[in-house]
């Protein structure tokens, strides 16, 4: 059979991209050149493969990439561009003692307080992940030009700022890596639900997250916090499977069939928990981790344990208050203790301007107000939800419910 090079370059694409980019900005030291030249090389790929694709593509593709980068070095005199090169730390070492870690080296940058927290992720997920600026657009609910501007303006703030491209030493990384963390967190959530589009879940995003979890875990051992955050992705997506009908709708967490379920997935995310959740201070990822794993440990929905959970949310509540942690534990205290518990936690919340227009409030309510049998106020609650929401199967399964609820 003759060799498939579109298929073999999609597949380097999405194993090598992040690898090949790193080594390659360590050459060129500019983001920009950087993409070019691995673009350049995947390019090149698609022709030099018709003959056979490389035991290892992304050493193939890492050797075309370095070439072009210091051909155009040679060419351009890089050295005397207008815009500002990033720092190469070519000899300090990294924290542990280990050589320099492209990759990582790579994942800090993208994640520098010197930009927003949009930007981050939005450049994460353009340098490691991937993704095009389109998808990246999509998913932030912009147009294509205004998220190319958004990644240009990063790109340029990240050079004139002489951001080093090394892992952060001892005494910086600790709030670096927290950084860092919240972002991968950031896109393992757009991933699981997509805030808007046909689709309910972002495969693409959602396997960025477990690459970033697992990369981290694999520098950061003996991290709490990352432990916890890989937990939380396995038992998270555990589910993906589940999560949806053959048509694409979004299937309940009650209605889901558990055998679908990875449990491969399942095993490794609660022994991290277990792991991560006795370290003090206790780790927020662990926390969530270990809510998902009380959903885990159910055989099925009836057997949750929902006071469990409603005490892993006072946790939450108690040393990161937020109003979507807040929401999250009155539904499951509306499991715990009743429908009409659960609206009462709700109301202290109805005033949150946070709030105002998150759909998933107005979704909570009406679920409630549908339990406790007051179909009228529960008509008027997920009619609003389904005005809220942006995501076509969401409001798909809304509308259904308004029709049972009519019928």
């Amino acid at each position: 059979m003759s060799p498939d090079p579109a298929g073999a370059v999609a597949d380097a694409h999405r194993r090598e991209w992040a690898g090949v980019l790193a080594a390659t900005v360590r050459v060129t030291r500019d983001l920009d050149l950087a993409e070019e030249c691995v673009q350049e090389a995947y390019a090149q790929a698609l022709t030099a493969w018709r003959d056979g694709v490389p035991a290892r593509p992304g050493a193939w593709l890492t050797t075309a990439a370095r070439r072009r980068a210091l051909d155009a070095h040679r060419r351009a005199a890089v050295a005397q561009r207008a815009l500002p090169l990033l720092v190469v730390d070519e000899v300090a070492p990294e924290p542990w003692g280990a050589p320099p870690d492209d990759l990582l080296a790579l994942l800090f940058t993208c994640c520098h307080p010197a930009l927003t927290a949009e930007a981050r992720v939005a450049l994460t997920l353009r340098l490691l992940g991937g993704l095009t600026t389109p998808e990246i657009a999509r998913a932030f609910l912009v147009t294509e030009p205004t998220m190319a501007a958004r990644l240009t303006r990063a790109k340029k703030k990240i050079a004139a700022a002489g951001v080093p491209f090394r892992v952060p030493g001892p005494d910086e990384l600790p709030r670096r890596l927290a950084g860092v963390l919240t972002v991968v967190h950031l896109v393992l959530t757009t991933g699981h639900t997509a805030p808007t589009g046909a689709a309910l879940v972002r495969h693409d995003l959602l396997d960025r997250a477990h690459d970033l979890a697992r990369l981290l875990r694999s520098r950061f051992p003996d991290d709490a916090d990352v432990a916890g955050l890989l937990a939380l992705v396995l038992l998270t997506d555990a589910r993906r499977a589940a999560r949806t009908d053959p048509a694409g709708g979004l299937v309940l967490l009650a209605d889901q069939d558990r055998a679908l379920w990875d449990p491969g997935m399942i095993a490794e995310g609660r022994a991290l928990v277990l792991e991560a959740l006795p370290a003090r201070p206790v780790s927020r990822y662990a926390v969530l981790a270990a809510i998902a794993a009380v959903h885990a440990d159910a055989p099925t929905f009836a057997d949750t344990d929902w006071p469990e959970i409603v005490g892993l949310y006072d946790v939450l509540a108690a040393r990161w208050p937020s109003p979507v942690v807040a929401l999250n534990r009155a539904v499951a205290v509306g499991f715990a203790d009743g429908p009409e518990a659960g609206l009462a936690a709700l109301d202290a919340l109805g005033d949150d301007p946070r709030l105002a227009t998150y759909g998933y409030l107005a979704a909570a309510r009406g679920e409630l107000l549908r339990r406790a049998g007051r179909d009228a106020e529960a008509r008027t609650a997920l009619e609003e939800a389904a005005l809220l929401t942006a995501n076509d199967v969401e409001r798909e399964l809304l509308t259904d419910r308004l029709a049972a609820l009519e019928g």
